[in-house]
């Protein structure tokens, strides 16, 4: 795989990640590099040390395959610094379409995901089914309110790692519910590197740990892990849903007054309640163009590798 098709791979992981509701793991499912990834990062571990001092770092980079790694994660940072002032004016100006656009993302990366089964058997029924309800049951949670301090960062990034490479799993959503997505928005715009230090050593510890066990389970039970992750992805189109009704407000860190709880409505009694033009024609056009993503990136995938 060249070193460009990596970055570009990268920068859509990257700009998925910034949103809450979608996952960088599904971009990086649908382009053919979730198990070059997660492989890759499993292999950071206490033996490579011995292969350091028994080959050299030359040879242990090559072992952990250091180049598509270091291109990948530049990409996805890259994406997130470049895409932090985009999302945060499109979420509060144009929600509609950018929740259509990743409402027809998520729909077209199931039927992707689905397409890898190899096996229908009780088992892979049962699996999707516990998907949807626990991410269900995810969007549904209150926010808490964790003060953006340094360790809370560390935690926080050890936490929201962990979802953001599980396709259907949102990283940023986790963010969310922990309080932390605020903050680090507004660390990424105004480049404090202290707490984006501080989360990223928290997204170290927790990458290096939990992907040694997403991996075994990917190698030990594909198909029901991969019918799970899929239900994950369902589950959350309750959270991506582009027509909601405020019905509780909460006060953010900033002192800015953000939405608490919602419910999801129809376009029609959006537009009955709110007052606000429902923008179907917008929505579905944006819904339209999220299929497409999808679409190019499978083909993309399929011709590059």
């Amino acid at each position: 795989m060249s070193k460009g098709k990596t970055f570009l791979k990268g920068l859509a992981m990257g700009a998925a990640d910034v949103v809450p509701g979608v996952s960088g793991g599904t971009v990086a499912f649908i382009t053919g590099i979730y198990d070059t990834l997660l492989e890759s990062i499993r292999r950071i571990n206490p033996r490579l040390i011995t292969i350091i001092k028994e080959q050299g770092i030359k040879s242990a980079f090559a072992h952990i395959n250091g180049s598509f790694l270091i291109i990948l994660f530049a990409g996805i940072l890259t994406s997130i610094f470049s895409f932090a002032r985009l999302i945060t004016w499109l979420l509060t100006e144009h929600p509609i379409p950018l929740w259509s656009f990743f409402f027809g993302l998520i729909i077209v990366s199931v039927i992707h995901m689905l397409k890898q089964i190899q096996q229908w058997q009780v088992t892979r029924f049962i699996s999707l089914a516990v998907g949807i309800f626990f991410a269900y049951g995810i969007t549904v949670l209150h926010p808490i309110s964790m003060e953006p301090t340094q360790i809370n960062m560390v935690i926080a990034g050890s936490i929201a790692i962990c979802a953001m490479i599980l396709p259907g799993i949102s990283g940023s959503f986790i963010l969310l519910l922990l309080g932390m997505y605020g903050p680090l928005l507004m660390a990424a715009k105004s480049f404090d590197l202290f707490t984006l230090a501080a989360f990223a050593t928290g997204c170290v510890i927790g990458l290096l740990s939990f992907s040694h066990l997403l991996s075994w389970i990917l190698r030990k039970q594909r198909d029901i892990a991969l019918t799970f992750l899929t239900g994950l992805m369902i589950g959350t189109l309750n959270k991506i849903w582009p027509w909601k009704e405020v019905l509780t407000w909460r006060t953010n860190s900033s002192g800015e007054q953000v939405p608490l709880l919602e419910q999801n409505l129809s376009p029609f009694a959006f537009e009955q309640l709110t007052g606000t033009p429902a923008l179907i024609s917008y929505a579905v056009m944006a819904a339209i163009l999220g299929f497409m993503v999808v679409w190019g990136l499978e083909k993309f995938a399929e011709k590059n590798g």
